[in-house]
């Protein structure tokens, strides 16, 4: 044998050697973990005071909150501004986000071609719960005319907002 053969040999069997030495000291089990159960767990996110709440017949009869809500939206902004900008085609809209996307629309009686996106932000009937950005084909809109455009939204929403408190 050539003294290569045995220098490699030595060391395949000091790797051995050592690798099965490894487990000599005892294996370190770690204690199982203690979890509660998973019904448990969704109860105390669920109900943060770990009380299930209890429904009777009476709570049909008791006030609810308020309906005028679409996911996370007030339903009569978000319906004053598809009314309002019905001249704009609608490409996307999603009531869970707030936003509605147009494309480019001329109002009737104008000229000029506008395109809309608008974000409802709270579902609160308010001024701050209604943000606007509009451009035309040339370039940004004038700030007063958005202004305009969110008045006569939120207008139509009180409207509407009115007409169902008829009911």
């Amino acid at each position: 044998m050539t003294m290569s053969r045995k220098l490699f040999g030595l060391t395949l069997a000091g790797a051995l050697l050592f690798l099965a030495g490894c487990g000599a000291f005892g294996s370190r089990e770690a204690a199982p973990a203690e979890t509660p159960p998973a019904d448990e767990i969704i109860d105390s996110i669920l109900y943060e005071d770990g009380r299930r709440p209890r429904s009777t017949l009476w709570d049909f009869f008791r006030s609810r909150p308020d309906q005028g809500q679409i996911g996370a939206v007030n339903r009569y902004i978000w319906n004053a501004a598809l009314e309002t900008l019905n001249f704009l085609p609608v490409e996307s809209a999603d009531p869970f986000t707030g936003v509605i996307s147009t494309g480019y629309g001329t109002p009737p009686g104008g000229g000029r071609a506008y395109r809309a996106t608008i974000y409802v932000s709270d579902p609160a009937l308010d001024a701050r719960s209604l943000n606007i950005a509009m451009q035309t084909r040339g370039g940004a809109v004038d700030p007063a005319t958005v202004r305009a455009i969110e008045d006569a939204i939120l207008t139509r929403a009180r409207q509407l907002r009115a007409r169902d408190s008829r009911f």
